[in-house]
Formats: structure tokens, sequence, C-alpha cells
């Protein structure tokens, strides 16, 4: 047999069974042995029955004293008990629905029981244990990831059978490598982590793996990186940008300026610039990327700017043609809902070079929009992009450099793996004149109270946001607060008198705009809206955002809608309201009243709730690791990292046949984030 057979050659493995192990991405022998255990059940020491911890899970060795007839409950299910004793005491074991695992134990004979003890100091209960027969385990079960109608007995036996047909994935880190981290062979790393006869060496193990797949993904970006670096593209001509700064109404931060110059720098070169700007919520990120496009018009040539939503972009447009616009650049807004004779005149006004910017959304990748000389191509909140759809974007120039900005801020270390082939600028400071934000927790008894500093504001001619988690009610069976009716309700009741506008993205286009404008205006002073106003809405006279139910928000996704307000020279303030008791929960929303930093939020809720939660894996193109972790595994990724860079040194597009494996598992990573080395 080979590792690229399909695993219904295994005894056992039918239709059915093949379409479980599929769930979890399991359609080959590779696949298979490359399902690592998530841990171990240590069966090594059992415990007497005396001296069984109750409420841990722990393994007792009895023998079967007594079993009774099946109890049928009210529920429906069936209860059996079984006395189990050893020379310490007894136990009684209960299983439900398990007449076939009861049947089996035999009166007089010793077993292996795991499983949660409980009870009293006279009286010991043990509930659906595992059971084992004394002779016949490993000293420690893997545990493996399931789904439903899998059993982990039933996973751990098809590798079992796996392993025994001597079929081992291809050994993919150089030996050179492997002595220098101390890291088994492939062979001997993989029946040590689903054998594994000790702890120590499932450790090593799955130490070996987790490099593999940190060591992978650097090569990967090492490769992507390289590959962009040997492009070529129309290095634009170097050009003051001083009227671009004398037609701005503030001044722009020094990490403003820093980003500015690389980026200039970056275009004039004759390989396509590819920059990151990453900085926090209002440090003017947008204000790079006017510089970028009006330094591209000074040569002549066209920027495309795509950003997620209609409403930012429409905000964008508003700005920018403003600003450019008395810069002599020509500033068109193009989106799905754009009129069908204005999109004619905008394709042909890109075709022809008459429009130097053109902002949008995806209607930006649609088939028919052609520039005749596209230069930089920008992606605003690339988060909510794809690779793949900044790549389509690119294609419509000659290598066309390229800006992509984050609001979210990452992490240097994990910035570098997803954004790899990236150079990044980080813009640290706010613009001058900036108050951070106060940020409460507040429970719903005190609703009342901070709807009565909310109408304090607006009688003093400010505005204020309420944020909820859901459009409507019923669309979870939860007391969460929905926007629609919560609008009605505030309008009618606490607001009444008071100009209440309601912002969801279930709304048209049009009728999101119209609200927007609105409320950008002044002339609704207080809106009800969901997370849409996450992202980038700058309205800078809103001093205040109240979030109800702040415990179903990420913290990051929190700090976004804190960066509403906070944008004028007034005091703003953030109210976190949730009644929740959860001690997780609450410690998370007091990170968020402690600090506005959000690179130390991120830090934080990369820690707790892991990069896939954190990130969005296909939000952001990370590939989905099988056993590496990047908020755990810091100090291996720096190892990852270094081996990459020494290896991509001797064999910079791995040619040699000896990484030739490498180089296949590495076009099979970067796959999974919309790109393969070339």
């Amino acid at each position: 047999m080979q590792l690229t057979d399909h695993v219904e050659l295994l005894r056992g493995v039918g239709p059915q069974r093949a379409a479980q192990l599929k769930k979890l991405g399991i359609l080959t022998l590779e696949d298979l042995l490359s399902h690592y255990p998530r841990g171990y059940l240590d069966l090594s020491d059992p415990q007497p029955i005396v001296k069984a911890p109750f409420f841990q899970t722990c393994a007792i060795r009895a023998r079967v004293e007594h079993k009774y007839n099946g109890i049928r409950l009210a529920s429906g299910r069936t209860l059996f008990k079984v006395l189990a004793a050893d020379d310490t005491g007894g136990i009684e074991l209960r299983f439900f629905n398990a007449k076939f695992t009861v049947e089996q134990l035999k009166v007089g004979e010793e077993y292996l029981f795991y499983g949660k003890a409980e009870g009293t100091l006279t009286s010991a209960v043990m509930t659906a244990p595992l059971v084992y027969p004394v002779g016949r385990y490993p000293a420690f079960q893997p545990i493996y990831s399931l789904t439903s109608g899998l059993s982990n007995k039933a996973l751990s036996n098809l590798i079992q059978q796996a392993l025994g047909l001597g079929v081992v994935p291809e050994e993919r880190i150089p030996p050179q490598i492997r002595e220098r981290y101390c890291l088994e062979g492939i062979e001997t790393a993989i029946h040590a982590i689903h054998r594994p006869s000790c702890l120590e060496q499932a450790k090593e193990a799955r130490r070996r793996f987790q490099f593999e797949e940190l060591f992978t993904l650097a090569v990967g970006i090492g490769l992507l990186h390289s590959r962009t670096h040997h492009k070529q593209s129309v290095p634009l001509f170097p050009h003051s940008l001083e009227p671009f700064y004398k037609a701005l109404p503030f001044q722009l931060t020094q990490g403003q300026l820093n980003a500015i110059q690389e980026l200039t720098l970056d275009m004039q070169k004759p390989e396509p610039a590819n920059r990151l700007v990453q900085g926090d919520v209002g440090s003017g990120k947008t204000m790079v990327a006017a510089a970028g496009a009006y330094f591209a018009f000074l040569s002549q040539a066209q920027t495309a700017f795509m950003a997620p939503t209609e409403l930012l972009a429409t905000q964008h447009y508003q700005g920018l043609s403003k600003l450019l616009g008395g810069l002599g650049m020509r500033v068109a807004l193009l989106t799905g809902s754009t009129p069908a004779a204005q999109k004619r005149a905008i394709r042909q006004g890109l075709a022809e070079g008459s429009i130097d910017l053109c902002i949008g959304t995806h209607a930006l990748l649609s088939q028919g929009v052609e520039f005749q000389n596209l230069a930089l191509v920008i992606t605003d909140e690339q988060h909510r992009f794809g690779v793949a759809q900044r790549a389509a974007l690119q294609a419509k120039g000659r290598c066309p450099h390229a800006l992509v900005m984050s609001a979210t801020p990452i992490p240097r270390t994990l910035a570098l793996m997803i954004y790899g082939e990236l150079d990044i600028s980080v813009i640290h400071e706010l613009p001058p004149n900036r108050h951070p934000v106060l940020t409460y927790k507040i429970s719903s008894g005190k609703r009342e109270r901070a709807f009565g500093f909310i109408k304090k504001h607006l009688d003093e001619g400010f505005q204020a946001y309420i944020v909820c988690p859901l459009v409507e009610e019923g669309e979870e069976p939860s007391p969460m607060r929905a926007a629609s009716q919560y609008a009605q309700e505030l309008s009618a009741r606490h607001f009444a008198g008071y100009r209440v506008g309601l912002l969801h993205g279930k709304m048209k286009a049009s009728l999101k705009e119209e609200t927007m404008s609105k409320f950008q205006s002044g002339e609704i002073q207080l809106l009800i809206s969901t997370t849409v106003v996450e992202v980038g809405v700058d309205v800078p006279n809103a001093v205040i955002i109240l979030i109800e139910n702040a415990e179903r928000f990420g913290l990051s996704q929190l700090h976004q809608l804190r960066g509403r307000v906070g944008r004028g020279q007034a005091q703003s303030y953030c109210l976190l309201l949730s009644d929740t008791r959860n001690p997780d929960t609450l410690e998370r929303l007091q990170m968020m009243c402690s600090t506005n930093d959000g690179f130390a939020i991120a830090e934080y809720d990369l820690k707790t709730r892991g990069p896939g939660n954190f990130l969005g894996q296909e939000q952001h193109g990370l590939p989905k690791f099988r056993i590496a972790d990047l908020t755990t595994d810091v100090a291996l990724l720096t190892q990852a990292q270094e081996a990459a860079g020494q290896l991509l040194a001797q064999d910079p597009t791995l040619e040699f046949p000896e990484h030739s494996a490498l180089r296949r598992a590495c076009e099979k990573m970067m796959e999974t984030v919309g790109q393969r080395p070339n």
C-alpha cells in the first residue's frame, strides 16, 4: 500500500465510515497517520479504589463482583449497574444504553476502568467509564478528535492498522536540521506519537511534528516572499509629496510619515512593493493609502482601493475624493449598487486612463473592470479578504505595487507568519489631541443610568451608538438584544423626542448609505446598530458607544467597536453592558476597561482564544495546523523560522532532490492560503 491510497482499502472502512473520516479531513492513509492525538489517557498507574480522587478522571483496576439487570428510566434510557471491587473497597459502575459493554464483562475477572469517581466517603460511583481488559491495553491511550458516529476506539484501531502496514510519511526535515534541533526521524516519531511507551516519548514526537508544521509554513512563506521579489514591476519616479502634505488640514504623526516613506521608496524599486500597514483603530492608515495613490498619480499611473463593505468604500470615497480631487486627481466609486450606466462610464474611464483612483468593493474584481496603467493596489481591512481576492485584483495590472491595511492589531510574530510575503509598517501613535476612550463594564441594572448619561451628551450636541449582537429577535433562542426591535423600543420610550436611527447588515445598500449619511451629518443623534459599524465608520461627533451583551464579542471586536468613538477632540466613553458571571469572560471585559492599547488586547486575545478564533482561519488564510499552535509554540516557531532561513539560503527554490518532499509539503500548505510557490 501507498500513503496516497484511500482509507477504504483498510479493513472495516466502508462508505459510511469513509464519510465519517472525511468530516475529519481524512481521505488517504497519510491523512490518517497525520491525524495526531490531542492527548493521552494515562493508564500506567491504576489507583486503589479507596484512593481514587473524587471528581477527577483516573484509572482503577478492579474485578467485577456483580451485574444488575437494566433499569428503564423515565428519559427513555436504560441504566445498567455493575459492582466492582479490589482489596481496598468497592465501587458502583453505571452505564447508560450500554448493554453490549456490560454483557462483555465477566464476573470474577479484572478490568481497568477509566473515568471520574464521585460519591461519598462510604460509597463511590463511576459513571460511563472506559473499559480495558487487564494486560490488553497500552499504558498511554491516545485520544483523538472525533466526529459523530466515530468512536475513539474505532479510529485508534484504524490508525494501528495503518501503522502495521509499514507505510510512513515522507521525511520533510533535512537530516542536518533534525540533528541541529534534536528532532526524531519520521518513522520513529510517527510510531511514538500514536503508540508511546511513556509520556516523554509522546512529548518528543509531538515536538518533532509541531516543528515540521511551523518549518513547512516558514519555508513556504519564504518561497512566496522570494517569488514576489523576483517579479518585475514598473518602478515609479521619485516625486515630492509636499503638495499632498500642504493639502491636509492636520499634521501627520511620525508613524504615518515613516509608513509613507517606506511605501514610496518600495514603489521606486523594480520589483513590486508588498507592504502591510498595521495600526490601531484611528491611527490614520487611510492617509498612508492616500499618499501612495497620489505618488502613483504623479507618475501618470492608476490606483485601485478595495474596501470590504459599501459603507466603508463610500466613506473612503467621500473623504479622499475631496482631498485628492483638490490635487487634480480623478476619483471614482464602484460598488455593487452603482447604477449600470455609471458602472459603464467608470469601466470606460479606467480602461482609457481618465480615472486615477477607483475606490470600491468586490465589484472591482468583476469581469470587465480593466485598468490602462494600474500601478498600486490597496486593500483595506486585509483580514476581510482572502489572499486569492487580493491576487485577483493585482492581476488586473502588470505586477502592480500592493499596500494592504489592517486595523486588527496582530502580534508581530503572528503577522510575519500570516503576511510573511509582505513587508510590515506599524503605526503606533494616534493623531494629536485624541483622548483615550474611558471604558466601563456595567450590568443591566444600570442601563437606565447609562441611558441618562447618553441623553445628557445628546442634549449637549454630541451623538452616540448602541450596538446589539443580533439584527432581529428569533435569530438565536436567547435573551440577547436585537437591533430592529430595540430601535423601536428606544425611540418610543427611553429616547422619545430624540432622532434615533437603525443600521444593520440586512438593509439595502442605499438605505445603509442614507442612514450613515444622516448620522454623519448629525440628522440622526443615536444610532442603533449591529457590528456593521465595527470597521472604519468615522463620525468624530460620536462620543459614546454602549455595547449590549458585550460578553458575546471577542476582545478584538470590542476594541474595533470602541474605535468608533474617540475620533474627535471631546472625551469619549465605551460602556460594556453584560450580566455574565463567568470568571473568564469577566476577566476579558476587565482587560478592555484597563487599556486602550490594541496590541496589548490582541496579545491577550490571542493567548486566551488561540489563532483560529482570534483571526478566523478562512478570513486570514491562516493554514489549519494539525498539531502546532502559534500561541504556545513561540520558541519552536523562532527555531523553525531560523531553520527555514538557513535552508533557503542554500537552496532558494528547493530544487535539490533531497528537498523534494519538503517542496511538495510547502505547495500543499500554501494551497490552503490561496497561493502556491512556483
